[in-house]
């Protein structure tokens, strides 16, 4: 991966931020994956779940 100051010559400046916004945002902490929660959300993703007025 590249660092902040490995900028290429030729980077305009909408380039340059947009590579240190995604620096920045690689850089946050991520939420741990396939815990409890996305089992979860996973399960409730039956057809007749997204439509709960059409059940009877």
């Amino acid at each position: 991966m590249r660092r902040m100051t490995d900028a290429p010559p030729d980077e305009t400046p909408i380039q340059r931020a947009l590579r240190l916004k995604q620096a920045a945002l690689d850089a946050r902490p991520k939420p741990p994956r396939g815990g409890k929660f996305q089992r979860q959300q996973a399960n409730r993703a039956a057809a007749g779940d997204s439509r709960p007025w059409s059940s009877r």
